[in-house]
């Protein structure tokens, strides 16, 4: 089994891939809250992975939540891994989703940072095309190696690009973060709406409501997965006014995805 959270597919796409080359199924970490879903028997020899964005240098709260709560039954000492997305570094993420992993009685075997676009547009601009394919092809390059690793059944081994200042990023800039850029208060709507709906559809966090055709957040905070903001089809959405000269990113994998795939 892998569980996956995505708020603009780079995370899906890499749990896809890693789900088909290791014969394992896919669980949405959303969905699975949203239905109160924890409990999970892990068959003989199949293996457990997490994918998973990095945000702020630190999983995102729904991840360590879940892995905190989730009702595992096994027999043996099952193979835990864990790959985390960014779009450079990860800084101590791995090591704070290993810790919620501990907390939970489990151990991680094995885990990776995976390179790909950022969709952070709240904080910067977009990747430009170049950047974008160029980090797929990286990012294919590696995935391989991270499938060929589990396939193996690596244990101890590790491949997270921490990058400069890990201790900081992730021990000071991520719980400022939690605290003060996950509010919806900045989240408007403009008069490009074409009352489709979709935001409220993909929401991870489940707190869009549509109102007279237009979206409303119904709570203070939110995952900030971005998902409303980034595919909404009329760039409809804004967080503040920075958003509104910013480009936006979703993965080729997502832009054809079907609601409820």
């Amino acid at each position: 089994m892998i569980y996956y959270f995505s708020g603009t597919g780079n995370s899906y796409a890499a749990a896809k891939t890693l789900a088909e080359g290791l014969g394992e199924d896919l669980m949405d970490i959303a969905i699975a809250v949203q239905d109160e879903n924890y409990a999970h028997t892990l068959a003989e020899g199949e293996k457990l992975g997490f994918v998973f964005p990095v945000y702020a240098w630190a999983p995102p709260k729904v991840v360590t939540d879940f892995v905190k709560n989730l009702e595992l039954y096994y027999s043996g000492d099952p193979y835990i891994f864990a790959v985390c997305t960014c779009g450079a570094s990860a800084g101590k993420t791995m090591d704070t989703f290993e810790k919620a992993l501990e907390e939970n009685g489990l151990a991680l075997d094995s885990g990776f940072s995976l390179v790909m676009p950022d969709n952070c547009i709240t904080l910067f601009e977009v990747d430009s095309d170049e950047e974008v394919a160029e980090k797929f092809e990286k990012a294919d390059k590696t995935l391989k190696n991270i499938l060929r690793a589990i396939q193996l059944g690596w244990s101890d081994f590790f491949r997270v690009k921490k990058g400069k200042f890990s201790g900081i990023l992730s021990g000071v800039v991520s719980p400022v973060f939690a605290m003060s850029a996950m509010k919806t208060k900045p989240f408007y709507v403009t008069d490009a709406c074409i009352s489709c709906g979709l935001c409220e559809q993909i929401c991870t966090s489940g707190c869009i409501e549509m109102t007279t055709g237009r979206p409303v957040w119904t709570e203070d905070t939110c995952h900030m997965c971005l998902a409303c903001i980034n595919r909404c089809p009329a760039k409809a959405i804004q967080y503040g006014k920075k958003t509104e000269k910013r480009g936006r990113y979703v993965h080729p994998i997502y832009q054809t995805k079907e609601i409820g795939e």
